[in-house]
Parts: C-alpha cells; structure tokens; sequence
C-alpha cells in the first residue's frame, strides 16, 4: 500500500508540473512577441534653395503654404494645388486660389496661422519675403523653400526645381517644355523685325518703371520691346522730362482688366504734360495682362499678349489665343508693409508691388 501511495505521489507531481508547463506556455509565447515599432517620421532630403540656404524638406511634401502669388499660381499650374492648404491674401489665380485658407500677407504673414496648418513645407521668394519670416520658420521647425527668379529663363528653371522638389517631375518638364516650345515659335516670328521702343508703367504717380536687370524688363524684350529705361534700380521713379526727350514708341500698361489700362492711358493723355509724347497724341499704347508682374509660368502668355499688339503684322497667319479668364481681385486684408528691399517714395506703389507678385 505504501509503494502504491508513493507511485500516485509522483504522478501527481508530474501532472502538477505539466499543467503548469501548459498554462505557462502562452504567457511565455505571448511574452516573446516584439512590441509594435514606432511611427516613422516622413523621409527627408536635403536640397539646396534658390536663396543659397540648405533645407530639409519631406521627399514627398503633402501639406504646403505658400506666401507668394507667384508661387501659388506655379502650383497650380503643375497640378498640386491639392496640397496647397494655405496661401496668402493676395493669391488671388486662378480664382480657386481664393478659397484657400488665409495666412495673411506677404510681409506679414500670421505665423500662427501658418504653424495651425500644419504644413510640411513653406515656399517663399527672396524677392518680397522677408529673411526674418524664414527664421521665424526655421525656429517653429517648418523647412522654407526659396526661390529667386531674375528673367524669363528662371522662371522656367524655378518651375521645374519646385516639380522635382514635389515629386511631379514629369509635369514640371511637360509644362517647360510647352512654354519654352511658345518662346522659341515666338522669337522665330519676331526675329527679324526691329523692337519697338516702350515705357512699361507700374505707377503713374510718381511715375515708377521698371530697371533694365528685372524679370519684367526681360519678358519686354522676349516680346521685340525695348524699354527706354537704362537704369539698375529695380523700379526706378521716372522724370517725365526724360521720358519726352527719349520719346517711347508705346506706353505699356499691365492690368487686370483691359478696361482699367485703357483708363490708365487716357487718365495721363488728359494731362497737358503728357501731350508731350508722340505716343500719347497717337494713342499708340498696350494693356497686357497683369501677369507679367508675377514670375510664374502664366508670364509667357503676357509675353505673347504684348508681341501681338506691338508688331501685329507678324501674326496675320496666327489665330488669336484664347486669352484665360481675369481673376477677381481679393481685397487685401491686412495691407501689406513695403518689402524691406524696395526703397521708393511712393507707400501706395510698395503695397502694389507686394500684391502683384
């Protein structure tokens, strides 16, 4: 009996140890399994912007602001603009642009407007946005891209660098190629006439062009016209003695609306002083679309606008564009401070100049 009692003993002990073995099996399987990794942060790359500054942006940025009109609009153009969560109060094209949350100005922008969108990235232009915006940026941890378009060849480039930039580079080479295809059929039309001489007014009072290294003086010539301004000031304030002396073929004026243009010119042709030009007693003026004011792609249809009506003799053969719808003006609000780089006279003009661009 008692070697029977010690042989049921140990079976007992045995099933002790094996039940627990079999209850302990999960708890040390489950105990085993590698806890979840961590979300990731998006990929980035380091690129270097058209201000000189290195900046690491997403590989594939997906929520953007931009706080220039020029900018906004080359988004649009190479079919983003799905990514665009904000712009600023002057992004007023394509009209879709005014839909767009507000981040205020170009100087001024609301950084903590900006900062609630959450944007992976901000483009800037070295033109009209202030440095202290950019390093207001780069302490909240938000990567500013910035470009700086000199001439018509640079706007092209600018494009096609922001394309890469936003993984579309296909688009951004379909879209320069287009333009720079139009360019060339141009030049090939006007290369043998001589270039008529213009004044591109930006203001009339005081009377504001524009200098000879800008981008807007470069689009003047790809369109066969000459400015009579020699000066390096970007936006040099004209004497309009000089200007009767020089005695421009044309006066060009860029504006929304043809109407308002044409309102420009006779506004001027009233005043006895102006009588002066042989322009204005033979009303030979141009109105092109304000677009030439923005480096963006939309600048080569103002470069064709104003070829067709200084040398119109060259395009007899060629059917008239289809001209793209003028976008509604956005009231600006808040006005915008004068860049920091223009030095003018005139406060209205400054604040112009910030809207156009």
């Amino acid at each position: 009996m008692q070697h029977g009692s010690a042989n049921a003993k140990r079976r007992a002990r045995v099933f002790a140890v094996a039940a627990l073995l079999l209850t302990g099996l999960p708890l040390r399987a489950q105990s085993s399994t590698p806890a979840p990794p961590p979300p990731t942060a998006p990929a980035v790359h380091e690129v270097v912007d058209e201000a000189g500054r290195t900046v690491r942006v997403p590989l594939l940025p997906s929520r953007i602001v931009s706080l220039a009109p020029s900018l906004t609009e080359t988004l649009y153009a190479l079919g983003v603009q799905d990514r665009l969560v904000g712009d600023t109060d002057y992004c007023d094209y394509p009209p879709d642009a005014q839909k767009k949350r507000k981040v205020g100005g170009i100087v001024n922008p609301n950084l903590e407007e900006i900062a609630a969108l959450h944007p992976d990235l901000v483009l800037v232009t070295k033109e009209i946005n202030r440095l202290e915006t950019v390093r207001a940026l780069d302490a909240l941890g938000i990567p500013a891209y910035a470009t700086h378009a000199r001439n018509v060849d640079d706007i092209l480039s600018t494009t096609q660098k922001l394309a890469d930039i936003l993984g579309v580079p296909e688009a951004g080479k379909s879209l320069a190629s287009d333009l720079q295809a139009r360019l060339a059929a141009l030049h090939a039309r006007l290369e043998a006439l001589p270039p008529s001489r213009v004044l591109f007014i930006v203001w009339t009072r005081p009377l504001i062009s524009v200098g000879k290294n800008t981008f807007i003086a470069d689009a003047l010539r790809r369109a066969d016209a000459a400015s009579i301004v020699d000066a390096s000031q970007d936006w040099p304030q004209m004497n309009l003695e000089e200007v009767v002396r020089l005695q421009p073929d044309y006066l060009v004026f860029a504006a929304s609306h043809a109407d308002s243009g044409a309102r420009d010119f006779e506004s001027l042709a009233s005043l006895p002083s102006w009588q002066l030009l042989d322009a204005v007693r033979s009303h030979r003026f141009a109105v092109i679309s304000d677009a030439v004011n923005r480096p963006a792609p939309r600048i080569v249809s103002a470069i064709e606008e104003l070829a067709r009506q200084l040398h119109p003799a060259a395009f007899q053969d060629a059917p008239e564009p289809e001209k793209p719808a003028a976008p509604t003006t956005v009231p600006p609000n808040p006005s915008p401070t004068a860049p920091a780089h223009v030095t003018l006279n005139s406060q209205p003009f400054a604040k112009e100049l910030a809207c156009a661009r």
